[in-house]
């Protein structure tokens, strides 16, 4: 089960080592140590917008990062993850009942103690390879390890765990987790509901690239799309494998009666991005498409309203940039969660069955008095600052 890979750069990211020449002296700087899970994710994402930000506000910090469940047990990640994707496409039900089920959690506390146990031996590996004084995970599974790894070994390091989605669970509880960065107050409650203490709870958001606060002039990105801003633009993304019913809504809306323009990123999903290519000709509304895209804050910029996934990463920078949102046929367990936030805020509409998106955003569009409403609820709650914040908080430790 935790088959070793060949070498730690296998794993980790050296890329931000390798800048300035710390690959030559990387033992003589500050060390932090950064996990997440899942290569294409929020969690990876929210652990490159801290790296940028700590190198921003100290070049001499070393901030290798590593693929926390790809590192400990490679075989298993690729295992659990063809499970969940199985699970939540044909029977999403199975997972909504798993995720932070108190039952659930409580009978696997043996399997997780397990995982926690047999890791320390890689651990060790990157920890004398690395002697991090802090570590900080995006994702609860990497900072159980850690966690276990620290108390067993009585470490003098700092363990800061940083949520990436706006319902906590109970798998981010253990004990020697230094602070916990959670997006809301809502979220802080319910940690504090669950014994967190409070004073270690931080309420900063979630990790982005700081170019989301900024507010971009719309005439230069528009003319650089070929985007007519006297028209609605409607965004269409479905995280970074573009997941959910992405080809209905757009047939959907190419048959309503407002005028409108559609961006749509297909991330890793090809036949999507083939389909598109092949049948926008047909279409009368204007369509750009993209497989990634590096200005995902521009394309946000000049959205009228986005139709997504609920993704906690996705849904902060919509925050950040006041952007409504319209969420399909969410995914059960940490969507459904985010999306009860943003319905519940007046930040977003959900739409159940796709045959209805058309007719809803054709609503939404007809009544720019509640687009104004949803646009300042989003930004009421938009925190694009909180990568800052998680770097100040690992080299000044918490404010006074």
């Amino acid at each position: 089960m935790t088959q070793d890979p060949k070498t730690l750069s296998d794993v980790i990211d050296v890329e931000p080592l390798l800048e300035g020449g710390m690959e030559k002296d990387i033992r003589k700087k500050r060390k932090i140590l950064l996990m997440y899970i899942t290569k294409v994710s929020g969690h990876r994402a929210a652990t490159v917008a801290i790296q940028r930000a700590l190198h921003d506000l100290d070049s001499t910090v070393a901030t290798p990062d590593v693929n926390g469940f790809g590192y400990t047990y490679p075989i298993l990640e690729k295992v659990v993850n063809r499970a969940y994707m199985s699970v939540i496409k044909r029977t999403p039900k199975v997972w909504d009942y798993l995720y932070d089920n108190p039952n659930v959690v409580k009978k696997s506390q043996s399997i997780k103690k397990f995982l926690h146990k047999t890791s320390h031996k890689k651990l060790a590996k990157l920890f004398d390879e690395y002697h991090p004084d802090t570590v900080v995970c995006t994702q609860a599974f990497p900072c159980g390890m850690v966690a276990d790894y620290k108390m067993a070994h009585n470490l003098n390091i700092t363990l800061i765990g940083v949520l990436t989605d706006f319902a906590p669970h109970s798998y981010w509880i253990n004990e020697g987790v230094d602070y916990y960065v959670v997006p809301d107050n809502e979220a802080r409650e319910r940690f504090i509901k669950k014994g967190v203490n409070p004073d270690s709870i931080k309420v900063y958001g979630i990790p982005m690239q700081a170019k989301f606060a900024i507010q971009l002039d719309k005439n230069p990105i528009a003319e650089k799309l070929g985007l007519d801003l006297s028209v609605p633009v409607i965004l269409i993304m479905g995280g970074g494998q573009g997941l959910g019913p992405i080809k209905e809504v757009v047939s959907h809306l190419e048959d309503i009666e407002s005028p409108l323009q559609m961006i749509v990123l297909t991330g890793t999903n090809k036949k999507l991005q083939k389909w598109l290519a092949k049948e926008k000709k047909h279409y009368s509304k204007p369509i750009i498409h993209f497989e990634y895209a590096n200005n995902v804050d521009e394309l946000m910029e000049v959205s009228t309203l986005i139709v997504t996934k609920p993704g906690g990463l996705t849904t902060s920078e919509c925050l950040a940039k006041g952007l409504p949102m319209v969420i399909v046929d969410p995914l059960p367990g940490q969507e459904m969660r985010n999306t009860d936030f943003l319905l519940k805020n007046g930040i977003a509409i959900r739409i159940d069955k796709t045959v209805d998106v058309g007719e809803e955003i054709d609503l939404l569009l007809k009544s720019p008095e509640r687009l104004a409403l949803m646009r300042k609820a989003a930004l009421a709650f938009g925190k694009p600052h909180a990568a800052y914040d998680v770097a100040r908080l690992i080299l000044d430790g918490p404010a006074a």
